[in-house]
Formats: C-alpha cells, sequence, structure tokens
C-alpha cells in the first residue's frame, strides 16, 4: 500500500520502534524516529527514513514530551504518530493533541482511553454489557470504612487498586481486616506518587488464577475481531515474563465466552485500533472474569502473530489510516503454539536489579518456528534510563511441546555478552515442572523465586 501522502512518526525507541518501523516499510510507507540524546545510535535510528532528536536522556525531558513531538512531526511533514506502547500510548491527552493538530493518532480514540483508562469507570461499563467482572467496590472506595464495607461484601481476600495504576504500582492485597489498613495506606500511597491520583477501587482476590487475555482490532466501520487468546500467567510483581499462545488450560466453551465477552468490551466502548481485552481465569471453576482493557499494542503480540499469520501492526497501521479489516471472525484460524519470553537487562541473583552497560557480542539465534525482536547489535550501549528490556525470543511450533523445546534451543543459542541478563533465568524456568506441565497460576514464578 504505498500511499506518498501518508507519513508515520515513530514516539518510542528500542525494539518496539523498530517493530514499527519493519511495518512501516512493509506497508510501503515512509517513516520518522524521534530520539533522546541517549538513543542517537539505536538500530532503529540507523533504519529509519528519518531520525530527529526531541531531547535529552530522561524521558521526561524526551519520550514524554508531547510538545516536542508535535513539533517533530510538523517539521518534518509527518500525517500519523504511532506511539508503540509505554510513553504516551495509552494518554487521552495526547490523543486529543494529535488530533487537534491534523494528526492521526495511531490508537483509539480518546474518549476510548478515558473510559477504559479509568479501571473503575471500565468495570461499571463491562458490566452494562453483560462482561463478567471480579466481584467489588461499586467505583472508589474513599476511606478506609468504605473499604471495609466493600471487603466484608464481597469476602476476603480483597486486592487494593490504582484507579489509574498499570504495571503492577498501587495494588495491595488484604488477606483479612487487620491487614487492610496497611493496604489502603500503601496502595493509595504508591498510587499517588506513581499516577498522581491516590484514587483505590477494591476487589475480591482471587487465589491462583490464571491470566488470559484476547487480543481484539476493530476499524472505525463497527468491526471487530478477536485474535485468540494468550495466557501471561508467569508474572513477577505483576510483571509479565512468559506468554503464549494459545492458554493451554482453557476449554473449547470457556474460550468461546471469553472471545465473545472480549468483542463485547470492545464494541461497547466505541473501541477502533488494537486492544487487549485481559482476564482472570479460575480453573477449578471455568469462571472468568474481566480485569482490564489495554489500549495499545502488547509487548507480547509477537505470539498472537504467530500463530494467526497476521502482521498485527501493520492491520493496526492500516486500521487507523481508515481502512476496513479484510477478515471477518470466521477467517479467524489458530494454528500450532507460539511462546515468548522477554529477556531483560537484569540480575536475577541481585533480585533482578538493572543492569546496563555495552553489549560486547550479540548473536540472535534462529532456525525454523524462532523469532527475535530485538534493537542490539555489537557494541550497543543500554542506557540506564529506560525499561530492560534487550529482546523477545519467540518460538513456534505445531503444538506446545514444539514450540517449548525450540525455546529451549534457541534460549541456548542466544548470547548477549557484556550485559547480565534474564536468559539463563527463563531457560531454567520453561525446563521447570510447573511449565512442562502446563500446571501454574500468576502466583508460581513469586513461589518459585
Amino acid at each position: 500500500m504505498a500511499d506518498k501522502s501518508v507519513k508515520i512518526l515513530i514516539a518510542n525507541r528500542g525494539e518496539i520502534a523498530l517493530r514499527v518501523l519493519r511495518a512501516c516499510k512493509t506497508l510501503g510507507l515512509p517513516s520518522i524516529v524521534v530520539f533522546s540524546e541517549a538513543d542517537r545510535n539505536t538500530l532503529a535510528v540507523k533504519l529509519a527514513d528519518e531520525a530527529i532528536c526531541i531531547g535529552s536522556a530522561a524521558a521526561a525531558d524526551s519520550y514524554l514530551r508531547a510538545d516536542r513531538i508535535i513539533a517533530a512531526a510538523e517539521l518534518t511533514g509527518a500525517t500519523a504518530i504511532h506511539p508503540g506502547y509505554g510513553f504516551l500510548a495509552e494518554n487521552a491527552r495526547f490523543a486529543e493533541i494529535c488530533n487537534d493538530c491534523g494528526l492521526v493518532f495511531i490508537g483509539p480514540s480518546a474518549q476510548a482511553i478515558n473510559l477504559l483508562g479509568d479501571k473503575a469507570t471500565a468495570k461499571t461499563t463491562m458490566q452494562k454489557a453483560g462482561v463478567p467482572v471480579i466481584p467489588g467496590s461499586n467505583g472508589v472506595v474513599k476511606s478506609l470504612a468504605e473499604a471495609g464495607r466493600a471487603a466484608e461484601k464481597v469476602g476476603y481476600p480483597v486486592i487494593l487498586k490504582a484507579v489509574s495504576g498499570g504495571g503492577g504500582k498501587g495494588m495491595r492485597v488484604a488477606k483479612d481486616s487487620g491487614e487492610l489498613l496497611d493496604a489502603f495506606q500503601t496502595a493509595a500511597a504508591e498510587a499517588k506518587a506513581g499516577f498522581g491520583d491516590a484514587s483505590l477501587y477494591l476487589e475480591k482476590y482471587l487465589v491462583d488464577p490464571r491470566h488470559v487475555e484476547v487480543q481484539i482490532i476493530a476499524d472505525s466501520y463497527g468491526n471487530v475481531v478477536a485474535l485468540g487468546e494468550r495466557d501471561c500467567s508467569l508474572q513477577r510483581h505483576h510483571q509479565k515474563v512468559v506468554e503464549e499462545s494459545p492458554c493451554a488450560v482453557l476449554p473449547e466453551d470457556v474460550r468461546k465466552k471469553m472471545t465473545k465477552a472480549a468483542v463485547a468490551a470492545a464494541e461497547t466502548a466505541g473501541y477502533t485500533g488494537v486492544g487487549t481485552a485481559e482476564f482472570l481465569y479460575e480453573p477449578s471453576t471455568k469462571n472468568f472474569y474481566f480485569m482490564e482493557m489495554n489500549t495499545r499494542l502488547q509487548v507480547e503480540h509477537p505470539v498472537t502473530e504467530m500463530v494467526c499469520n497476521i502482521d498485527l501492526v501493520a492491520a493496526q497501521i492500516l486500521v487507523a489510516l481508515g481502512k476496513r479489516l479484510p477478515w471477518k471472525q470466521s477467517d479467524i484460524e489458530i494454528h500450532g503454539h507460539a511462546i515468548e519470553v522477554r529477556v531483560n537487562a537484569e540480575d536475577p541473583t541481585r533480585d533482578f536489579a538493572p543492569c546496563p552497560g555495552k553489549v560486547q557480542f550479540y548473536h540472535a539465534p534462529g532456525g525454523p518456528g524462532i523469532r527475535v525482536d530485538s534493537h542490539l547489535y555489537d557494541g550497543y550501549v543500554v542506557p540506564p534510563y529506560y525499561d530492560s528490556l534487550l529482546a523477545k525470543v519467540i518460538a513456534y511450533g505445531e503444538d506446545r511441546e514444539t514450540a517449548r523445546r525450540r525455546m529451549l534451543m534457541a534460549l541456548s543459542e542466544l548470547t548477549i555478552e557484556g550485559v547480565v541478563n534474564t536468559a539463563d533465568f527463563a531457560l531454567a524456568l520453561l525446563q521447570d515442572e510447573h511449565f512442562v506441565s502446563g500446571k501454574f497460576h500468576t502466583g508460581t514464578l513469586q513461589e518459585l523465586l
């Protein structure tokens, strides 16, 4: 689809900037990459059609500066902005600013981001749509006493969550009324510090659930399609470590209900673009509950691409440019199994402390069914200012065990010298009996550490 009138500015960094850049090249669309002073020598900058510096190393002075990103778009003649994930990707005000400046925001509308970004409001919206939600408070709990009443109603254990939260911050569990005060105060303080909003809501805390999410994509003509589900249950402090598609323990009848619920969630919110409906699933009861809707591209989108054989980022761009979805739900078929491992610049022996530094030698694995999304190269300096993701290793096979064995091979081949990383940790994890058997839950990884 080469359209010389379209020019996309990529307002992100690292492997995601490179991923979006490659999608643009696939579509024949010119693109610009913005960068901070710390990212001047990144691979995305080297490969982009154009690149422009927008500030110093700190994200607050570069990637979070909407004014500088808009100025870069105007200077380079960009017509659309892709925010990637993180930074301004789920910032409704940024989406509004893009639209006000005549730029296409490659993501959902500001209205949808606002509706789904406030988790308490999103929960109420899903209830109205008939999507099952976790029992909890009716919106924000404004005081400890109100939290106590809500907790007694749904029953302990409960979890307090930041309304404006994400990434596991502003979340605390109370096993009984004696723990509620500390949980309430700590979660509120974390929420205020991390998001500028101390508002909390309360939910029943599910013991040993699976974290299962459904990928959706919607166009501006009312068409919504679900692209299968991902199991993201292996987490550390609510941060995903390993993801796979499809979920190995999801019965077909539950899969159909969850898919229907995800589509209903998107339709109710008037959603456009790619998004992810996240659920908690209880294998013992076969019940599932809506958690939240991520209004952006997900880190783990490659496993969906592998089992659907769809370029999700290219499709996201086309939908944002006004194209209709080329498929109906009946056209979507899931083939085989895919597993993704995140390799971070962290030291597992020191409580996963960040380990920035210079990559002395980098070798990416290969072979049938192996994909690596990474911005590394020999001599690249991993900066200390941003997240620690170095590479995403994805393995595909006709079944789960084939994908797992290919992943073991890939992780054994992956070489990142000079920077301490989590590849060996992941290699051991995928050989653990819990992963091999598929019998794990959201708390399994924490129990193993």
